[in-house]
């Protein structure tokens, strides 16, 4: 793992900064524990703020089904090289989302994902982060014949935006894994 380049101390329940402390508590009563990436995100209170929004709404309306969420996320994470979130969502698509293990391992090795439906999710989640959004039309009409809708595009966008704030941040501090999500831990 990289060295941290910030050196903001992480945050908890005990912060100075009253925004900090209450968007803490809400997360640690929400989840039952405060992961490391916000003890590391809440020294911009605003930036957590904006990252739990953000993925809050592509949990709850983007259109895909939890397993479907969890193959967006972990292709982002996977193709930002961010160990946390690999490791995070790992854990996440193995024990919540119904994740088969075989998807789950393929889009952390960069293979081939053996179902169609994901795959082409996965492909498309892929070009879409490694192009900057400036995928093909060709590309757009292939992901619509897996059996997606161009609304569907705007929400990986949304989860683009989202793992943008959660992986840059983690690679700002060289966020440790936290111990539930060990097991899943991604070297890259």
């Amino acid at each position: 793992m990289n060295q941290p380049r910030l050196e903001l101390p992480a945050q908890g329940l005990d912060s100075d900064n009253n925004k900090a402390r209450d968007i803490l508590e809400a997360a640690n009563k929400k989840l039952g524990f405060i992961p490391n990436m916000y003890k590391h995100m809440v020294n911009a209170p605003h930036m957590l703020e904006s990252y739990l929004y953000g993925y809050d709404k592509f949990r709850t309306e983007s259109g895909f089904t939890t397993a479907e969420q969890e193959v967006v996320l972990l292709t982002i994470s996977r193709e930002n090289h961010c160990h946390y979130c690999v490791a995070a969502h790992s854990f996440m698509a193995d024990k919540m989302s119904g994740v088969p293990s075989e998807v789950t391992d393929a889009i952390r090795d960069g293979s081939e994902i053996r179902n169609d439906k994901l795959r082409a999710l996965s492909n498309f989640t892929r070009s879409f982060v490694n192009k900057r959004g400036w995928v093909e039309r060709s590309e757009i009409d292939d992901f619509l014949a897996a059996g997606y809708s161009e609304a569907h595009v705007l929400n990986i966008l949304l989860a683009v935006s989202v793992k943008t704030i959660s992986n840059y941040s983690n690679h700002l501090f060289a966020t440790p894994v936290d111990d539930m999500f060990k097991s899943r831990e991604w070297r890259g």
